[in-house]
């Protein structure tokens, strides 16, 4: 049998909050989670992304700290168009989400920006550019 990849799994300090900024980004998720110390969802495709407080991952692991000087992964969203990654981008940050970096055209034919969750993890936002 080979394993398949099933689901991403996010460390999150405050749950509420981390839920929060993920249904801005169109991620349909219960208000009733907010509460909850394991959280997840299915995504079109079959992938579920999940997230566990702290203490959660505690009671099974009682020696787990976050990581430290920065996120070494990220998320990715794809935007409807250019003008939907500057939309989000503004709108995220507007909201007091740390921006990263600002939209830009990338060199491979994307529209592109980064802005960090609650607990610090990049969320890139990319729209294809016209013509590519």
């Amino acid at each position: 049998m080979t394993p398949s990849f099933d689901l991403i799994g996010l460390v999150v300090a405050d749950m509420a909050a981390s839920l929060a900024f993920y249904r801005r980004l169109g991620l349909n998720i219960p208000l009733s989670a907010d509460t909850e110390a394991h959280v997840e969802v299915t995504l079109d495709g079959g992938l579920r992304l999940a997230w566990d407080t702290v203490d959660t991952i505690r009671s099974f692991d009682p020696a787990w700290n976050p990581a430290t000087g920065g996120p070494r992964m990220s998320l990715a969203f794809r935007c409807d168009g250019p003008e939907e990654v500057d939309r989000l981008y503004g709108d995220l940050v507007q909201a007091g989400y740390p921006g990263h970096l600002p939209p830009w055209d990338a060199f491979w034919g994307q529209r592109y920006a980064v802005v960090h969750d609650p607990d610090g993890n990049g969320v890139d936002l990319f729209a294809p550019l016209p013509g590519t």
